[in-house]
């Protein structure tokens, strides 16, 4: 009997399983949740993300009109203007990749002619709200296994003359985020302080003794953005490049460090 051999097969491959969510994570665009874009280092900040393709929604109390900001109008010394901006943010949105604390209002007196309705608008603005903020939005943050980013500043640790409100709100701040990542972690929840020197914020002011907005928002995109899933950055401390040799007192002291 003549018996042939059968063609060779190829072997048959095994069937690859898809996953429609984590397919979908992976084209889904990234949201962040920016407060004070208007101007400034919320503005740099705004952009940098958008840039590198993320969805921005803004909490501005004088609003630019702008639609790729996704603006909420919200005054941040109004927690009842809070709570109305936040239900919209979850009316937008499922789920927020990052949410960063930015704005603030900069009031200086010495202690002696500190205007009271001053230090509490510093800290309904500069306290109260980024707290009021966090709180609100952590559901979303959740979610989305996000990031907390709060600005802070040098005043919360070099403390200078006339600097009172500024300084006692920056540095309850710190305390804040610490005990922010220390609780929600075991979430998948990251919370970050960045901590700049000398910025130059208003028009115009281009010194080369200030990091520029644009630059502490490329960083702190840059921060969001490429710091790996399983690393939490708990402080970042920001400076300008260049120092100027002479010697300051007050505010400008910030700038010697």
């Amino acid at each position: 009997m003549n018996f042939r051999t059968p063609a060779s097969e190829p072997p048959i491959e095994p069937t690859q399983q898809t996953n429609p969510t984590e397919e979908a994570e992976a084209t889904r665009t990234p949201t962040a949740l920016v407060t004070g874009t208007n101007r400034g280092t919320g503005r740099g900040i705004a952009e940098a993300l958008r840039d590198s393709g993320w969805n921005v929604l803004s909490l501005n109390r004088t609003l630019t009109g702008e639609s790729w900001l996704g603006e909420i109008e919200c005054d941040l010394a109004d927690p009842g203007d809070i709570d109305r901006a936040l239900a919209e943010v979850g009316e937008r949105v499922d789920r927020l990749d990052a949410c960063v604390l930015n704005a603030a209002v900069r009031r200086l007196h010495p202690v002696a002619s500190l205007p009271l309705p001053e230090l509490r608008e510093s800290v309904a603005v500069n306290l109260m709200a980024p707290f009021h903020i966090a709180q609100s939005a952590l559901p979303l943050v959740r979610a989305a296994g996000g990031l907390y980013v709060f600005v802070g500043s040098h005043a919360g640790t070099r403390f200078f003359e006339g600097g009172a409100a500024y300084c006692m709100t920056k540095s309850t701040l710190r305390a804040l985020v610490e005990v922010l990542l220390l609780e929600e972690r075991r979430n998948g929840v990251r919370a970050v302080l960045v901590s700049p020197g000398a910025i130059a914020n208003r028009p115009g002011d281009g010194s080369p003794l200030k990091m520029s907005a644009r630059s502490v928002g490329r960083f702190v995109e840059q921060l969001i953005t490429r710091t790996p899933a399983d690393i939490a950055v708990g402080e970042v401390e920001i400076r300008p490049a260049r120092l100027d040799p002479q010697g300051a007192l007050g505010l400008d002291r910030l700038q010697h460090v």
